[in-house]
């Protein structure tokens, strides 16, 4: 009857701590395996333990550090050059040359020579003056004036115009030869105003004696 009766206790107590033959487990059972223990829930419930594993970091490969795109070389910068002025030292104005009648028979940026220091130097430091450009003496009233061609290197128009600025007399002269100073080429006429362009500009232009020159100064 004891013994019955220790297998009943046995058997309504169920596994937990009871073995087959008669002792006590140790609760050594190695990893992975089913143990009981204590949780919020109560005791006596079985939680599975994983066994450990080893988790290995993956290496980072060293990221290649980007490759620079290459840098286009620029093309030279092609300066703009607002460019040396023609005659350094002179201020200029537009001279428009029109027919008695108002038409228009062409026009020149002129430098201003007013003073007498650059009225004596004029084009001789000029090695060649553009189609577009001239000069254009300023005298205090009219009167008579003789013109040379003291070291010159290209010929030139010469062009007398009165106070009112109506053309009196037209030169045409050339360049001094090799061996000439120019002081010999002289070329006189009477007025105010006298404008030099490059030689044959006038004839270009059909320009003559009584056509008008205007300018502000």
């Amino acid at each position: 009857m004891r013994r019955r009766a220790f297998l009943a206790t046995c058997a309504a107590a169920g596994v937990g701590g009871c073995l087959g033959d008669g002792t006590e487990s140790d609760g050594d059972a190695g990893p992975g395996a089913a143990t009981t223990a204590e949780t919020a829930d109560g005791p006596g419930q079985a939680t599975t333990t994983a066994p450990a594993t080893t988790t290995e970091t993956p290496t980072e490969s060293p990221t290649p550090a980007p490759t620079p795109s290459p840098t286009p070389t620029p093309e030279p910068t092609r300066s703009t050059s607002t460019g040396t002025p023609l005659f350094p030292g002179y201020e200029t104005t537009e001279v428009r040359v029109t027919t008695p009648e108002g038409d228009r028979l062409g026009s020149v940026s002129a430098a201003i020579a007013d003073t007498g220091d650059l009225r004596y130097t004029g084009l001789s430091d000029t090695e060649d003056l553009p189609e577009d450009r001239g000069m254009l003496f300023v005298y205090e009233e009219v009167d008579d004036h003789t013109y040379v061609m003291r070291e010159m290197d290209f010929g030139i128009d010469i062009v007398y115009a009165d106070d009112e600025g109506e053309i009196t007399r037209i030169h045409h002269a050339p360049a001094p030869g090799p061996d000439e100073d120019g002081e010999d080429q002289t070329y006189p006429g009477r007025g105010q105003y006298v404008l030099e362009v490059n030689k044959g500009w006038t004839t270009e232009r059909d320009v003559e004696e009584g056509d008008v020159l205007e300018f502000e100064l």
